[in-house]
């Protein structure tokens, strides 16, 4: 083939290539975020458009892909992270697979400039009440629905049982509505499950996406963030994140209960909170079931984003685990279960709800495996969901080979 015809065939491919993609009008960019100076991963980073409500989120080995549509003069892709410097990058500079190395930044209290007049400082239970009378200014009144990824691994005795992911929408109410959100499954991507313990059959809670959804502590106001009676705080550091500052206080509650607090030195929003109750001397904090469960440990993580100056939810887990006794025979231990849900946000609907498509369909008392439609590739081939670790990939492997059998 000569010069001329390879030039000439190199204009069609790029020519097809572009009506192919003005088609799809879909973007897609991929990478690894990493500390710049330990060289490891950063997990749960915000990648997003900027001044847009969609993003995702990176994975445990730091790796993400992120599909967006193509806006016209709006293609800036911001990375963030707390506790390290938030860069912004052009959609169009973006390499496939490009690592992306955040700057790290610990800041003591006496460096800090808050940027109000004149304030006094605060004792960290002091800010942490301010937080929470500040709930109201900072997290939406008015209606609005996030649309998100959900996770469920569930694990006993050691052995992964069960694995599911769904894409769904939730509807919510104002925060000072203390309901849960309605919720839309839109599509099942898996849905593994081998043998699971025969008590599992009268006594499992079988619908995962409720069991993320009734822990919210700002919707239902409690937990380690109205700093009451007995509830410690202590002030650790400042940590810059989204070009701002915030606090991080740990607080106490023993003998059961520690907590991590991460709030907005400005608004004074709560931008992450994470609670871990864990029982001692073998005794648990009053979660001794009926059907048996003796709940030994308990890790539930909410991290919020700005949008429009109003914070929504980006990233929930919650990691638990339960002993299972005999009922007959209270001291005798059949098995121990470990489950683990998260949420991963994508996208925020904060105005025209009205007219955004929504159908509430999600059965509350139905497994989602009795909800599930037929696969569909093409959805999934542009939604926002972590990239699979390679560890997920084992699980997925492992137990779609232990349920096919």
């Amino acid at each position: 083939m000569n010069k001329s015809c390879k030039f000439y065939f190199s204009i069609v491919f790029l020519l097809f290539s572009f009506i192919a993609f003005a088609q799809n009008n879909i973007i897609t960019i991929s990478g690894q975020i990493l500390d710049k100076e330990t060289k490891e991963p950063i997990v749960f980073a915000s990648i997003y458009l900027k001044e847009r409500a969609i993003g995702t989120t990176s994975n445990e080995e730091g790796g993400f892909n992120f599909h967006f549509p193509s806006y016209r003069n709006s293609n800036t892709i911001i990375i963030s992270m707390i506790g390290y410097q938030s860069i912004e990058k052009s959609a169009d500079d973006f390499i496939d697979n490009q690592k992306i190395f955040l700057t790290s930044e610990v800041t003591s209290l006496d460096e800090v400039v808050i940027t109000s007049t004149k304030k006094k400082e605060l004792t960290s239970k002091q800010i942490v009440k301010k937080a929470y009378k500040e709930i109201e200014k900072n997290y939406p009144t008015e209606p609005y629905i996030l649309e998100g990824f959900v996770r469920d691994l569930q694990n006993e005795d050691g052995k992964y049982v069960e694995y599911l992911e769904c894409a769904a929408k939730f509807y919510n109410k104002s925060h000072k509505i203390q309901t849960e959100p309605e919720v839309e499954l839109v599509e099942i991507r898996r849905n593994y499950i081998t043998t699971k313990n025969p008590w599992n059959k009268l006594w499992e809670r079988k619908n995962s996406v409720i069991d993320l959804i009734e822990d919210d502590f700002i919707r239902f106001d409690y937990g380690p963030i109205k700093g009451k009676k007995g509830w410690k705080y202590e002030i650790e550091s400042i940590l810059p994140y989204n070009n701002r500052y915030v606090y991080k206080i740990k607080g106490i509650d023993k003998p059961f209960q520690k907590a991590i607090l991460y709030i907005d030195t400005e608004t004074y929003a709560f931008v992450r909170m994470e609670l871990t109750r864990t029982a001692y001397n073998g005794k648990s904090w009053k979660r001794r079931l009926t059907s048996g469960e003796q709940q030994m440990h308990y890790n539930v993580v909410f991290e919020y984003q700005e949008y429009k100056g109003k914070m929504y939810l980006k990233y929930q887990k919650e990691e638990d685990t339960w002993q299972i006794f005999d009922m007959n025979e209270p001291n005798t231990l059949l098995f121990t279960k470990n489950p683990k849900k998260e949420l991963f946000i994508n996208k925020i609907v904060s105005e025209d709800i009205e007219n955004y498509p929504f159908k509430k369909n999600m059965r509350i008392g139905s497994s989602l495996e009795n909800q599930e439609k037929e696969y569909n590739p093409e959805f999934w081939a542009t939604y926002n969901l972590p990239k699979q670790t390679e560890k997920g990939s084992k699980i997925v492997r492992e137990l779609k080979k232990a349920t096919t059998q």
